[in-house]
């Protein structure tokens, strides 16, 4: 019930977070639409607009300085004496009436001989005046005025102060047009440069730090190009391009399915470690409490065998049957004594690997079929290790049967301990029939047997004693179908 509460919660909470997520794009999707095309509109009204005032002020303008050069021409002619008051006084009107258009005459060697209007009050200084003179140069041709005969003078001009101011409020205008719209109304990181791509014109949702240099700025704008290609933007008869990144609401729901998908499965790993968990320990439960019934149902017929052994003594019975009635009987208690110790942790002790085997075997053997053989070296007679006697006999016994069993009953048993680095080796070897390499993982799991009536508890009673009471290893070391198997068990050696 617990781990479906959480799976429900997971759940509940990723369809909630998922639906947050998607109402907010959509809003700020809806936002931005309204934005820009309201600004869109606005701006195209006003770019007409301006336009149009800013050709008919041109125009205007250019009439007045033609204006102002006739009546200099003729002023500054022979035949100004030929005119009358009248005359003068309108053209004398015409020059005065220009105080905006900054206007300068220089003569056939370049000096200057009258200025107006640089300067919107005050004198301008001879520095001013050739810093005004050379940007006429640069922007119109001059008007030619034949002052007289062998003398001509030349008349430069430029716009305005006020069509200047105006084209000035126009660029504010635009750039404030840039920053309220394209900037303000994105949610994603923005970059608004120009055409060379060297100047950022605006930016939003984006730390300034990220592009105050010349190669920062090369760096930002080929990230933002890799994720999106750049929107081009004329302004002024100028390409600007807008550069953007996916925004973070966005990036959170491209990788929001994979942190899901992530969170599913550690919380199916944690589900599956606990009911691997529980299913443990409840086959540990089942171990124990067979292993204790069975101690204890063996406790009363070995006690009845006990006091049978001493009466058949009493009655003079054959000493030599005696003596085989006593060793199964002493096996009787120690198999007892090794299901008693299911469940509890076992006394280790240091003990002679070799004497061990030989000692289990030495009862074994006897009790094993004629034609199967044991073989066992002495490679290390003095190796010593930590083992619970009771419980590594019954590995022994265990492994030895199941040998027997896959050799039919005919072949040998070989059982060699060695030494490596900090470690016991001990290798149980048979001539038997192998293990199929299918079947190889599994030989250690409950179930697995070869034998029609077997319960394939054995292995799986071996590879406990050893891993857990032992705190060793054992493992399948080597098995070939049709000539045998060997089993290698690790051990900890003595302290």
């Amino acid at each position: 019930m617990l781990l479906f509460v959480l799976a429900s919660i997971i759940i509940g909470v990723s369809l909630w977070y998922s639906n947050l997520i998607v109402t907010k794009i959509r809003n700020e999707e809806r936002k931005k639409v309204e934005l820009w095309s309201n600004a869109i509109q606005n701006k195209a009204e006003l770019v007409a607009y301006t336009q149009k005032l800013f050709d008919l002020l041109r125009t205007e303008e250019k009439k007045k300085v033609k204006h102002w050069f006739l009546a200099t021409s003729m002023l500054s002619s022979d035949a100004s004496n030929d005119l009358n008051q009248k005359t003068l006084e309108i053209l004398t009107e015409i020059l005065s009436d220009n105080t905006t258009i900054p206007i300068v005459m220089i003569d056939e060697k370049g000096e200057v001989i009258s200025e107006v209007n640089i300067k919107r009050s005050g004198s301008p200084t001879e520095e001013e005046i050739a810093a005004e003179l050379a940007l006429m140069k640069k922007s119109v041709s001059p008007l030619e005025i034949q002052y007289t005969a062998n003398r001509k003078q030349y008349l430069y001009y430029r716009d305005s102060h006020v069509f200047r101011e105006l084209k000035q409020v126009l660029d504010d205008l635009i750039n404030n047009f840039i920053s309220e719209t394209v900037i303000n109304s994105a949610s994603v990181p923005v970059l608004f440069t120009d055409s060379s791509l060297q100047s950022v014109v605006a930016s939003g949702n984006i730390d300034r730090v990220r592009f105050n240099s010349e190669d920062k700025l090369k760096s930002l704008v080929n990230e933002m190009r890799s994720e999106n290609a750049p929107i081009t933007v004329q302004l002024n008869n100028e390409t600007h391009y807008i550069f953007y990144q996916d925004s973070f609401i966005l990036t959170q729901l491209k990788y929001y399915p994979y942190v899901q998908l992530v969170a599913i499965a550690i919380f199916l790993l944690i589900a599956y470690l606990l009911f691997s968990t529980f299913r443990n320990a409840e086959q540990n439960q089942v171990w124990v409490g067979m292993a204790k019934e069975t101690a204890h149902q063996l406790g009363t017929p070995l006690s009845s065998l006990l006091a049978w052994k001493d009466l058949l003594e009493m009655k003079g019975v054959d000493k030599e049957l005696l003596t085989e009635m006593g060793k199964d009987i002493k096996r009787l208690e120690v198999i007892t004594d090794r299901f008693s110790k299911i469940g509890a942790a076992p006394e280790l002790k240091n003990n002679n690997v070799h004497e061990v085997i030989t000692q289990s075997m030495s009862y074994l053997a006897p009790r094993m079929p004629k034609n199967v053989q044991f073989d066992l070296p002495e490679n290390e007679p003095e190796l010593l290790a930590q083992i619970n006697i009771p419980l590594f006999d019954w590995v022994l016994e265990n492994l030895v049967k199941n040998a027997v069993d896959a050799m039919a009953g005919k072949g040998v048993i070989s059982i060699r301990t060695e030494k490596k680095l900090s470690q016991c080796v001990i290798d149980v070897s048979d001539t038997g029939k192998g293990i199929p390499a299918r079947k190889l993982k599994t030989v250690f799991e409950p179930g697995f047997t070869t034998r029609k009536r077997g319960w394939g508890l054995g292995l799986t009673l071996v590879k406990r004693i050893i891993e857990e009471y032992h705190g060793g290893k054992i493992f399948v070391k080597h098995s070939e179908e049709g000539k045998g198997t060997t089993f290698r068990i690790l051990l900890p050696l003595a302290k």
